[in-house]
């Protein structure tokens, strides 16, 4: 990925308020903001409980279906 390219992505991510970034000199050092991330974190959570909750149902069914003749 060419430099601006990236730079501009950045600074999406930074307007954002997912990144926060820091100039010191010619240096611009980015660290990810975990308080912004909080959302998708739960978004995921959820997705994966649910996913995962059906799965349980799914094999349970499966297992009573094993036990009928």
């Amino acid at each position: 990925m060419a430099l601006p390219s990236f730079a501009q992505h950045m600074r999406v991510l930074e307007t954002s308020n997912i990144v926060l970034s820091q100039k010191a000199g010619r240096v611009r050092r980015f660290a990810l903001a975990p308080q912004a991330l909080a959302g998708a974190e739960r978004w995921k959570r959820e997705i994966w409980e649910q996913r995962l909750d059906r799965m349980q149902d799914y094999v349970k069914g499966l297992a009573t279906n094993k036990e009928k003749p």
